[in-house]
């Protein structure tokens, strides 16, 4: 069978993390992976609707993922998360019930974040919109030991691929 694992990307909104999950997918299916994205904004679409942003609904939302992931993972499947997951105590919860975890922090500056911002949302944020949203007035707390960390500035989304898979094979994973 083949061994499943969680690939937990983290990082503000607007760091890339859905766009390399989505180039990364293609990339581990070819090479015999079974393979599902997690993406924060479908998932609270569908699995966490109704959420809101407080501390308590974020972490609610964060631990719905997580096992949602650790399902998939235990059943042989890639799971890939692209979720802000702002929060270090509730990632290392999720680290803390599935081995095989590995975390990808997908870091860019703030001032970058807002200028792909295609939905607006830092805009609104800083008008006072929207309140709690992450980077802003609300905390992100960096990951302290990632298996890799992605610089979406200066590196490309190729580059990011490449250094992930690097990072898989070396540990076992792929």
């Amino acid at each position: 069978m083949e061994k499943g694992f969680i690939l937990w990307f983290t990082g503000l909104s607007g760091s890339g993390k859905t766009t390399i999950s989505k180039a990364l997918q293609p990339e581990l299916k070819r090479r015999g992976c079974k393979v599902e994205i997690l993406d924060g904004d479908v998932v609270r679409t569908n699995l966490s609707k109704g959420l809101g942003f407080s501390k308590e609904d974020r972490d609610t939302n964060i631990r719905r993922i997580g096992f949602v992931a650790n399902l998939l993972s235990r059943n042989g499947i890639v799971a890939i998360t692209a979720a802000i997951s702002p929060y270090r105590a509730i990632r290392d919860e999720i680290r803390a019930i599935e081995p095989n975890f590995v975390e990808v922090y997908v870091k860019a500056p703030l001032e970058v974040c807002e200028a792909r911002d295609v939905k607006g949302l830092y805009a609104k944020a800083r008008a006072g919109e929207i309140k709690g949203f992450t980077g802003i007035d609300d905390a992100y707390e960096e990951p302290l030991n990632p298996e890799i960390i992605c610089y979406t500035e200066p590196e490309s989304i190729e580059d990011c691929v490449k250094q992930i898979l690097s990072k898989l094979e070396e540990l076992g994973y792929i």
